[in-house]
């Protein structure tokens, strides 16, 4: 298991798929737009955009002029959506020659434009969910050991094991497994759709600086929940850091 990497579903770019869950934008506790369900469209195959009917967008949309240009979905307008007395500037996008004929009247939201996005009712971060990606954490008895500059810096026989679609297996260590004293919190933060925001460490051992290479989730969503106040090892950030799962090392560089 160390070195496999669980398999994605690949969607096409171009993709349209009709979604299953009610979602909604909110600006300042306006609602903005109310889809059950929205359309799921791949422009890239990363994750989806939530399309909404014209129906579905509750707000004002004003003329904004040309947007960019998408090697999917084609040339793009951008409309500035109105809620209340505040303008949220080219927060909106249509696609009128989109080749999904279906989706030229429809207008899909700038995510970082809206403060709140829920599905059902679960808050939703980051960018929409793709109904595709898998999220599962497990304990494990499985022995790691992990090594900087020569000296052990952790070393457990109870991480969890967390496996998302199209990453590597992650091992999540108790903070009582690790020298936390060789850690340094840093102001780098990431963000996750399923696992929540994650916050960093630089590695000090002797005259080996290595940062950002361990990171942890306080606060994780609900699919990261067996991870929270645990910690984890980048191995493939660095050839000075080794992680070793079963004696076997794992993500070199």
């Amino acid at each position: 298991m160390a070195g496999i990497v669980q398999r994605a579903v690949v969607v096409q770019p171009g993709t349209v798929e009709p979604g299953s869950v009610r979602v909604r934008a909110y600006s300042s506790g306006v609602l903005v737009a109310d889809a059950d369900p929205p359309l799921l469209v791949w422009e890239h195959p990363y994750y989806p955009q939530y399309f909404f009917a014209p129906g579905e967008v509750q707000a004002e949309l004003r003329a904004a002029g040309p947007g960019r240009r998408s090697r999917t979905l084609g040339p793009s307008e951008r409309y500035d959506v109105v809620v209340g007395d505040q303008v949220l500037a080219g927060a909106a996008q249509r696609y009128p020659e989109a080749p999904v004929e279906h989706l030229r009247t429809m207008t899909t939201l700038a995510w970082s434009a809206f403060d709140t996005w829920l599905a059902e009712e679960e808050v939703i971060h980051t960018h929409a969910r793709d109904p595709y990606v898998r999220v599962d954490a497990m304990p494990s008895s499985r022995h790691v050991r992990v090594v900087a500059g020569g000296v052990v810096v952790a070393e457990s026989r109870r991480p969890v094991v967390l496996v998302q679609s199209g990453q590597p297996p992650r091992y999540y260590l108790p903070r009582v497994d690790v020298r936390m004293d060789l850690l340094t919190p840093t102001d780098t933060v990431s963000y996750c759709a399923y696992k929540g925001t994650a916050a960093y460490w630089t590695l000090r051992v002797g005259e080996l600086e290595l940062p950002d290479v361990v990171w942890g989730y306080d606060t994780p969503l609900r699919e990261g929940l067996a991870v929270a106040g645990l910690v984890c090892f980048w191995p493939e950030q660095s050839a000075d850091l080794e992680v070793h799962v079963d004696g076997e090392r794992i993500g070199r560089p």
